[in-house]
């Protein structure tokens, strides 16, 4: 069962060494650790239901708090304190693009607010209704999971856009093909949510974003439905999947997809590599990405990230070793460590081996082949539970992430980082700061930042906390010229500065193709922009 406070299934903890709890105390202080709401007592807070009886909607209070919230930090501080502000009046589970259609026309007729759900791993505010909207539907689209055909000819697969990405991957699997599309929410996200999201795998250098591997679809609208036709190519005006890309419920359900899939590869293998700092690192990476050495996946953690990660890893013994055997090598505590990726055919991949260990060697680079790349790809997506287990000694956590040109990554990487230091500082609390660059581009690469720190007593504080980080560093990714938003969406956290990469006229462009889509407002309001009267 998904828990309804937190991350994942209910049965699977993610177990912390001993020394953990010593090593975030010597870093950050003492956690607070303090009680949780009840689940009966948030049960008892939840209002009667504003909307009128349909057969395929529900008012259960335990199904409306399921849908209250996702997964960012204000939403946890929701979950756990139970201080919710507000709760969808209904939870609706349409089994087909027909009651999808019902589901919108009886919302339109009603004025009641509609946000679609998909797997409830949204950080940034998606499916959380608003005080002031007024009565809401959250239309859970988990029952439209089907697998509805298969061009193996041109390696596209049809599904309904509520499958999840374990399932979406299974069903491919069994046929010898993958999606490839790995987001570390992968086990509770789903295909209608990365693409309304514009989300982006791990390894997405070699399958490609989501935007990439969306060849057509299906989307009902206030208007009726819109079938979007998977052609390979086209020069046919503006290209309305990108549009629907990133829309963020505002223009729609999302009901289906057709999506560009590969053979599953004939070879994979997850390696690591030490280097001495993080110069060192950042220029091996470069290089690599500079000849054309197309690895899967490449992530460079600064020295904090690579620290954390050695003392957060549970076998202490194994790191005394290895900590003693890369000094031994000049890799002291400014050592970033490289988790690299190898996917495709076997002749290929045995080139990129050999290519990358050359470059990586010459810059320095200390390879320690399989083990921990490996540990990594098996826990790539429980790192996720660690928030459960953080939260419960008593820490926050959050993430931030942008993308922009190599020329100002390393600098803005920095400013982000002191920004959120300088802001903690300010707030009276002495926040661990981390990060590392993913997601590699030829132009430039995403900044991927981690902040922790102890949790207050009272729920306003920890929000007083995080937004004053948050902030800071939102506004040093502006000043910077990098995305609000390189893999998640905007939400309701990222819109103010949305104007700064889109800009006002394109605000006003985007505005009045909402306003046409959905004159009431009624489409998930007050996420990605606010309704703009034209």
């Amino acid at each position: 069962m998904k828990r309804w406070n937190g991350w994942g299934d209910v049965n699977y903890q993610y177990h912390l060494p001993e020394t953990a709890k010593d090593f975030l105390q010597s870093k950050v202080g003492e956690g607070g650790a303090y009680a949780d709401a009840a689940l009966d007592n948030v049960l008892a807070s939840v209002p009667e239901s504003r909307i009128p009886a349909h057969p395929l909607v529900t008012t259960d209070p335990e199904e409306r708090i399921r849908h209250a919230r996702g997964q960012s930090l204000p939403d946890w501080v929701s979950m756990r304190s139970g201080k919710y502000h507000a709760f969808p009046d209904g939870v609706a589970y349409p089994t087909s693009r027909q009651e999808v259609a019902d589901l919108l026309q009886y919302a339109s007729d009603n004025r009641i607010k509609v946000i679609p759900y998909g797997g409830g791993s949204s950080v940034l505010g998606h499916v959380n209704p608003r005080p002031q909207d007024g009565p809401t539907l959250s239309i859970d689209m988990a029952r439209m999971n089907r697998f509805l055909d298969f061009d193996s000819e041109s390696r596209l697969a049809t599904f309904e856009a509520g499958i999840l990405g374990p399932e979406l991957e299974s069903l491919l699997n069994k046929r010898g093909y993958t999606l490839g599309h790995f987001p570390q929410s992968f086990e509770y996200s789903s295909l209608g949510g990365w693409l309304a999201t514009r989300s982006c795998g791990q390894q997405c250098f070699y399958y490609g974003r989501i935007e990439d591997l969306l060849a057509g679809g299906h989307i009902e609208t206030l208007q009726g439905p819109m079938d979007l036709p998977p052609l390979p190519a086209s020069a046919a005006g503006p290209d309305v999947r990108q549009l629907v890309l990133g829309s963020e419920g505002r223009l729609g359900v999302i009901t289906d997809a057709v999506l560009r899939v590969r053979p599953l590869p004939e070879y994979e293998k997850f390696a690591a590599v030490f280097f001495p700092d993080y110069e060192h690192g950042t220029r091996a990476v470069r290089a690599l990405i500079n000849a054309g050495v197309e690895t899967s996946m490449l992530r460079i953690s600064d020295a904090q990230e690579t620290e954390v990660t050695l003392e957060l890893a549970g076998k202490q013994d194994l790191v005394k070793i290895a900590k003693r055997l890369l000094s031994l090598f000049g890799m002291g505590k400014e050592r970033c460590l490289v988790i690299y990726g190898i996917t495709g055919d076997k002749r290929t991949a045995r080139w990129i081996r050999r290519r990358a260990f050359q470059i990586f060697r010459s810059h320095g680079g200390f390879p320690v082949d399989y083990v921990i790349g490996e540990t990594w790809k098996k826990t790539r997506f429980t790192y996720a539970y660690l928030r459960n287990t953080l939260w419960e000694m008593g820490y926050a956590l959050d993430t931030l992430e942008t993308a922009m040109p190599w020329e100002k990554v390393i600098p803005a990487q920095a400013a982000m980082k002191k920004a959120i230091l300088d802001a903690g500082e300010a707030a009276g609390i002495h926040p661990l700061v981390f990060s590392h660059l993913s997601h590699h581009y030829r132009d430039g690469s995403a900044i991927y930042v981690t902040y922790l720190w102890p949790r207050s007593p009272e729920p306003d504080q920890i929000l007083d906390a995080w937004n004053m980080m948050k902030t800071a560093a939102s506004e040093t990714i502006v000043e910077f010229g990098g995305t609000i938003s390189h893999q998640h969406g905007v939400g309701t956290d990222h819109l103010p500065y949305l104007v700064h990469e889109k800009s006002a006229i394109g605000l006003d462009w985007l505005g009045a193709v909402m306003e046409h889509a959905d004159p009431n407002h009624i489409l998930n309001p007050g996420k990605l922009l606010e309704h703009k009267e034209v």
